[in-house]
């Protein structure tokens, strides 16, 4: 019996051996090498994001694929994963103290999540030269609007549109700042649901979480508090990402070595994050941010256009 244990052992150590090399490419590379890096790569992604205020998988999407030898579809299945995870996790807190409001979250995720299932299918059918053009674009275009956003913590709003006063969209939360409640509403409701259509989309094609593109509409567009906008965004992905995750995982764009350690390391790197924001310095880290996504933007455009 034992003897069997061993040769069933043997034969799942060869099985994954062989399996993380073909999916890397590499024969010769130890399968635990990969998953090893990934964790360590992770981690400090996961530093990284928390202190900048960023979702993790807008930096590991374009860092993984620039940096790791794996396939485009197995890094964007799991980027939605590790988006997933982050949302998850912080959700329910959020809704909790009252900065996610569930009457603005549904309408904006039965609009996000639809796209995204377009998006995860377009994403899949599309050359794969193509989509690492296009996400250099992209991941440049967004560090560009790193540079020049500038949310608004609590913006003036004028009258909220019918759609808005239809569906009773508002709320109050504690400001523990001033001691005081802040009430709040939203307008420019039917123009949101139109550029969150367009954000499925590219989350569902790219894998990456929708962070970046969720807080500004949220905050400049449709005029909630920032406060609001970010617990909203993180409940949003919540639902956004669950549906293009599993048009990935029907596929089998989901290699589970390459997910689990990257969930788990950026889970743990987050939390660190969190812990090392009290001493931080918000501006250097964003400042590093940027550089990385300009970095690897232009790496991911110019593997795309077969000069990288």
């Amino acid at each position: 019996m034992i003897e069997n244990l061993f040769t069933h052992a043997s034969s799942l150590f060869i099985a994954t051996n062989v399996a993380v090399a073909q999916a890397a490419g590499t024969p010769g590379v130890p399968w635990w090498v990969w998953p090893l890096a990934l964790l360590v790569t992770t981690f400090l992604i996961g530093i990284v994001a928390s202190l900048a205020g960023v979702g993790g998988s807008v930096l590991y999407v374009p860092i993984v694929s620039s940096f790791f030898p794996f396939n485009f579809d197995f890094i964007r299945g799991s980027g939605l994963f590790v988006a997933l995870a982050c949302s998850l996790s912080a959700a329910p807190k959020l809704l909790k103290l009252n900065l996610a409001s569930l009457r603005l979250v549904i309408p904006l995720a039965l609009i996000a999540s639809s796209s995204s299932i377009v998006g995860a299918y377009l994403g899949l059918s599309l050359p794969q030269s193509i989509l690492k053009i296009l996400l250099g674009v992209l991941i440049t275009g967004i560090a560009v609007l790193f540079i020049f956003s500038k949310n608004s913590e609590i913006p003036v709003i004028g009258t909220p549109d019918p759609l808005t006063r239809y569906l009773n969209i508002g709320g109050a939360y504690f400001e523990p700042s001033n001691g005081k409640n802040v009430t709040w509403s939203v307008w420019r409701l039917p123009i949101g649901l139109v550029l969150f259509c367009c954000i499925g989309i590219i989350a569902g094609m790219f894998g990456i979480g929708a962070g970046w593109a969720n807080v500004p509409v949220l905050n400049m567009l449709l005029g909630a508090p920032l406060k609001i906008a970010v617990g909203t965004s993180m409940s949003l992905l919540a639902i956004t990402d669950t549906s293009a995750a599993w048009i990935y995982l029907n596929q089998g764009a989901v290699l589970p070595i390459i997910t689990i350690p990257s969930v788990l390391g950026i889970m743990v790197g987050s939390r660190v994050g969190v812990i090392l924001l009290k001493t931080a310095k918000p501006k250097s880290i964003r400042y590093i941010v940027i550089l990385m996504l300009l970095f690897a933007g232009l790496k991911s455009l110019l593997a795309g256009l077969g000069w990288g």
